[in-house]
C-alpha cells in the first residue's frame, strides 16, 4: 500500500480589489487640451477665466510693487519719470479691465449661476466660450502694448495728451480695452437671459439667492454702459489715427466731452466690480452666522437701486474740470443718494451677524474684512462727493486710498472670500483651514498698513501720479510700501495652499459648509450636467432657522458643530434641537 504525498507551493497572495473608478465629473470627463479650449461647459469656462485673470492679477501686482518700491525715495528709487508713468498705467489697465471687471462675473458667475437656479448650463453655451476668447484677444492687445513699451497716459486715457502728444502705444492698448468690452457684454447678456428663462420649478424671483440678484444687476450695467465706452474708445482711436477733431480742442474737439462719455461708463463700472462682491458677502455672512439673511427683499432690491442710480452720478469725477456750479451741485446730491442702497446692505449684513452662531473660517473672516473696508471706502467717498472738500482732495493720494478701499478692500477681498467659500465645490478638495485663516488676517492687516498712510498724504496735499514728492512725505510712503509687502504676502499664501489642496487636500462631500443653496445639493465637484433631475424649489434661499435647503431637505452638521455644546446633548439639527415641525415658507 502506497500513499501519495503532494507538495504544494506557497499560497498565492490574494489579489487586491481594483479601486472603484472615480465618479464622472466636469473635471475628469475628458483630459485633452482640446476638451478645455472648445468646451461649452459653463464650469470649465469659469475655470478658464480663473486661470486667465489670475495671470493678469499677478502682472498688475508686479507693476504695483514697482510703483511702491520706487516711491521709497522722494526722487524715485530706480524708475525714470517716463517709466513710472508707464508702470502705473499698466497697473491700472491690467487690474481694472482684465481682473476686477471680469473676476466675479467671469469666474463665479459662469460657474455658479446655473447651479444656483437649478439649470444645466447658461442659456448660450457657445456665446459663453466665445466671450472668453474675445476677452483673451483683448488681453493680448493690451499685453502687447505693454511689452513693446507701454502706455504713459494713465488708465483714464484723457485727451488731448492721449490723442495727440503721447508717443507711447495708445492705439493697441485702447484696442485691447475695446475688444474686452464685448466679452463683458456677452457675459452680461448670457446671465440675464439665463436668470429670466432657465430657473428651476419653484425658483421665483423672491427665492433667488442674493448672489444671483447681484449678478443680474451687474449684467444690466454691463449691457447698458459698456457700449458707451466702446464708442468713446473708437472715437479716441479715430482722432489719434486720422487727426479728426473730436476731443482735441486745437482741431475743434472738446476734451470735456471725452470725460463725460468715459465716466458715464467708468463710474457704473465701479459697481460692475463691487456689486458681485456684495452678492458673495451676502451668501457667506448668512451661512457662517447660521441665520436667515435680515431683510432679504431690501438687500435684493438695493442691488437694483445701485445699478440704476450708478448711471446718474458720473460727473462727480469732474468737479474741477469746468462743469457748471449747478451741474456740480446736482451730481454731488446724486452721489450722496447712491450711498443709501449701499448702506442698506451694510446695515442688513450687520443685523444678520447680530446674535448669530458665527464661525470664523476664512470666507467669514474675509467677508467681515470686506464689511469694514468697504464701509471705510464708502464714508471717505462722501468727502469726494462734497464740492468744497473735493476741490482740496481731487487728484491727491486721498483719492487713491479711497478707490483702493472700495476696489481692493471691497472687490478683491470679496473675490478671495468667494474663492475660499466655493473652492471645495469647484474642486472637491478642502484647503488648509489654519493657513487660510492666517492669510485672511494678513490680507486685511496689510491692506490697512498700505492705504491708511495714503489718506494722510492726500489730506496734506500729496498729488497722485507723480514719481517725485516732497521730503516730508517720505516716512508715510515708506510705511505704505512696507504695508504693501505685508499685503503681497497675504495674496501669495492662497497661491500656495489652494493649488496644494488639489493634491493633498481632504476630499469633501456635497455640502461641507452646511449651506442652503441648490449648488450645495450637487456632488463636489459637480457632474457635467449639474443635476441628474431638475430640482424643485420649495422654500427661500436662506432657511437656516429651520435647517433645510431650497428643496426642503435637512442640512448636514455645519463645520465645528461637534464642538458645540448644543450638539453634545444629543441633538442632531444643524442649529440645535428642533422643538416642533416648522412650516416651510417660500
Amino acid at each position: 500500500m502506497s500513499i501519495a504525498v503532494t507538495h504544494s507551493g506557497p499560497a498565492a497572495a490574494p489579489v487586491p480589489p481594483e479601486p472603484a473608478p472615480a465618479p464622472v465629473n466636469y473635471l475628469n470627463v475628458s483630459h485633452t487640451i482640446w476638451s478645455w479650449l472648445f468646451t461649452v461647459d459653463h464650469k470649465r469656462i469659469g475655470l478658464l477665466y480663473l486661470g486667465s485673470i489670475s495671470v493678469f492679477f499677478v502682472i498688475g501686482g508686479i507693476f504695483a510693487a514697482l510703483i511702491r518700491t520706487n516711491l521709497l525715495l522722494p526722487n524715485g528709487a530706480f524708475l525714470s519719470e517716463d517709466a513710472y508713468n508707464r508702470a502705473f498705467t499698466a497697473h491700472g489697465v491690467m487690474m481694472l479691465f482684465f481682473f476686477l471687471i471680469p473676476a466675479v462675473p467671469g469666474v463665479m458667475g459662469n460657474f455658479f449661476i446655473p447651479l444656483m437656479i437649478g439649470a444645466k448650463d447658461l442659456a448660450f453655451p457657445k456665446l459663453n466660450i466665445a466671450s472668453w476668447y474675445v476677452f483673451m484677444i483683448g488681453a493680448a492687445f493690451a499685453a502687447w502694448a505693454v511689452l513693446i513699451g507701454g502706455i504713459d497716459t494713465g488708465w483714464t486715457l484723457y485727451p488731448p495728451y492721449s490723442s495727440r502728444a503721447s508717443q507711447s502705444n495708445v492705439i493697441p492698448g485702447v484696442m485691447g480695452a475695446f475688444i474686452s468690452g464685448f466679452s463683458s457684454i456677452m457675459t452680461g447678456l448670457n446671465i440675464m437671459v439665463t436668470v429670466h428663462k432657465m430657473r428651476a420649478p419653484g425658483m421665483t424671483w423672491g427665492r433667488l439667492p442674493l448672489f444671483v440678484w447681484s449678478l443680474y444687476a451687474t449684467s444690466l450695467i454691463q449691457l447698458l454702459a459698456t457700449p458707451v465706452v466702446a464708442v468713446t474708445l473708437v472715437l479716441l482711436m479715430v482722432e489719434r489715427a486720422a487727426g479728426i477733431g473730436i476731443f482735441d480742442p486745437s482741431i475743434g474737439g472738446d476734451p470735456i466731452l471725452f470725460q463725460h462719455l468715459f465716466w458715464f461708463y467708468s463710474h457704473p463700472a465701479v459697481y460692475i466690480m463691487i456689486l458681485p462682491g456684495m452678492g458673495v458677502v451676502s451668501e457667506i455672512i448668512t451661512c457662517f452666522s447660521r441665520k436667515n439673511i435680515f431683510g432679504y427683499h431690501a438687500v435684493a432690491w438695493s442691488s437694483m437701486g445701485i445699478a440704476v442710480v450708478g448711471f446718474l452720478l458720473w460727473a462727480h469725477h469732474m468737479f474741477v474740470a469746468g462743469i457748471s456750479f449747478y451741474a456740480a451741485l446736482l451730481f454731488s446730491l446724486l452721489s450722496m443718494l447712491v450711498a443709501v442702497p449701499s448702506a442698506i446692505k451694510v446695515f442688513n449684513w450687520t443685523a444678520t451677524l447680530y446674535r448669530g452662531s458665527i464661525t470664523f473660517h476664512a470666507p467669514m473672516l474675509l467677508s467681515i474684512g470686506f464689511l469694514v473696508l468697504f464701509t471705510v471706502g464708502g464714508l471717505t467717498g462722501l468727502f469726494l462727493a462734497t464740492l468744497g472738500t473735493d476741490v482740496h482732495l481731487h487728484d491727491t493720494y486721498f483719492v487713491v486710498a479711497h478707490f483702493h478701499f472700495v476696489m481692493v478692500g471691497g472687490m478683491v477681498i470679496a473675490y478671495m472670500a468667494a474663492i475660499h467659500f466655493w473652492w471645495p465645490k469647484m474642486t472637491g478638495r478642502m484647503y488648509s483651514d489654519w493657513w487660510s485663516r492666517v492669510a485672511s488676517v494678513i490680507m486685511i492687516v496689510g491692506f490697512f498698513l498700505t492705504f491708511v498712510p495714503q489718506f494722510i498724504m492726500g489730506y496734506h496735499g500729496m498729488p497722485r501720479r507723480y514719481p517725485n514728492y516732497p521730503q516730508e512725505f517720505q516716512i508715510l510712503n515708506v510705511m505704505s510700501t512696507a504695508g504693501s509687502s505685508v499685503l503681497g504676502l497675504g495674496y501669495l499664501l492662497p497661491g500656495i495652499y489652494l493649488p496644494l489642496s488639489l493634491f493633498f487636500g481632504k476630499k469633501v462631500g456635497a455640502n461641507p459648509w452646511s449651506a442652503t443653496g441648490l449648488e450645495w445639493t450637487t456632488p463636489s465637484p459637480p457632474t457635467v450636467h449639474n443635476f441628474e433631475a431638475t430640482p424643485v424649489v420649495v422654500c427661500g434661499p436662506y432657511e437656516y432657522a429651520i435647517g433645510v435647503d431650497q428643496m426642503g431637505r435637512g442640512l448636514p452638521e455645519p463645520p465645528g458643530a461637534q464642538d458645540d455644546p448644543a450638539h453634545r446633548d444629543g441633538s442632531t439639527g444643524p442649529s440645535g434641537p428642533m422643538k416642533k415641525e416648522t412650516e416651510v415658507v417660500g
